[in-house]
């Protein structure tokens, strides 16, 4: 299993996958059935989507 420092609230940028480069703030986090870490985020403007907890890096503020 994945050992990530992050949790629900955390500010993040994209590194990786299809969504590279969008920010937002990690919404809702889960454990999938294979184990990976799957994570909703919300971007400034509202808008949504979905991505795996390894393509995001936490920026602080």
């Amino acid at each position: 299993m994945e050992e990530l420092s992050i949790k629900n609230g955390d500010f993040c940028q994209v590194v990786a996958g299809v969504h590279r480069g969008k920010k937002g703030i990690i919404q809702d986090m889960k454990h999938s059935k294979t184990g990976h870490i799957t994570i909703t985020v919300c971007m400034e403007d509202s808008n949504r989507f979905k991505t795996l907890g390894r393509n995001v890096e936490i920026i602080k503020q």
